[in-house]
């Protein structure tokens, strides 16, 4: 068994003998710096006490890391060979739970239900990084603490505010659930094969006063930013006849302006309209 820490030889040399190329649609690019790896660890203040949900683990990189701190693992891998290599490798490890599922579908790995005091610490596939952090979201339990390792694009639109063009219904619903911490950057050479495009670790500390949007209220929102460039009032009145008039009713009740567009609203005014929606 090894440790899961590879230099980009060894990551090479492992995947020729597991006779694996890079899934480029499943974003298989491998973490094969051990500096970011403890980065992205310490930015989850993962200690050995905790349960920590890994998504995508690869090769077992942060995987080798987080049970060599100690934590209990729940970790979710897409790839079948790469599942059977970390069952070989890591297998024998009581604390590590693994399952070969799309994490789309399975977000919190298999954690058991009455697991509520637990962290994320993932390397996300653009693809999948907005509808995974929305089943997150969703899922009825938000973890304390989250490290995400994320395409730059990505990480400044979680991490956007409103009045930036990068502010959206995910950057709405992660802020106020969660405070964003600064943001590091991570170079193209941690990673092997290299990625054609940035890519950033991100953050993210539990809000005391948490907020989760109504599923409802995220597909009117996904509506509302699908006009972006309109103005809120335009939007509001030529809307389907039930969202026309919760958005109506949302301007008169917040006294928002109708000719506000939708990427400079405050988000506590998104926490109207989830209000509103939830009442009606």
């Amino acid at each position: 068994m090894n440790n899961g820490q590879l230099t980009p030889s060894q990551t090479t040399e492992l995947l020729r003998r597991l006779e694996h190329s890079p899934v480029k649609k499943l974003g298989q690019n491998f973490l094969v710096d051990a500096n970011i790896v403890r980065k992205s660890l310490e930015l989850a203040q993962v200690c050995g006490a905790d349960t920590v949900v890994e998504v995508g683990p690869g090769l077992g990189t942060l995987t080798g890391a987080l049970l060599e701190r100690g934590a209990k693992v729940f970790a979710v891998e897409l790839d079948k060979r790469l599942f059977e290599y970390l069952k070989s490798n890591f297998g024998e490890n009581e604390n590590l739970n693994l399952v070969n599922a799309d994490a789309v579908d399975m977000p919190l790995a298999g954690l058991p239900p009455e697991v509520s005091d637990f962290k994320i610490v993932a390397n996300l596939p653009y693809a999948i990084s907005t509808p995974w952090l929305d089943a997150v979201l969703s899922s009825g339990r938000l973890p304390k603490m989250m490290s995400l390792m994320l395409q730059k694009e990505a990480a400044l639109r979680f991490a956007a505010r409103n009045g930036s063009g990068d502010f959206s219904p995910i950057s709405i619903c992660l802020g106020e659930a969660y405070e964003v911490l600064a943001p590091h950057k991570v170079s193209a050479a941690c990673f092997y094969p290299k990625p054609a495009v940035d890519s950033m670790l991100l953050a993210l500390k539990l809000r005391p006063d948490a907020h989760v949007f109504n599923s409802r209220t995220k597909d009117l929102m996904r509506k509302v930013f699908s006009k972006r460039r309109k103005q809120i009032g335009s939007i509001a009145r030529n809307a389907e006849k039930e969202d026309s008039r919760t958005l109506l009713k949302w301007l008169e009740s917040s006294s928002l302006s109708a000719d506000r567009r939708p990427e400079t609203i405050e988000p506590p005014l998104w926490r109207e309209l989830d209000k509103i929606v939830c009442e009606s």
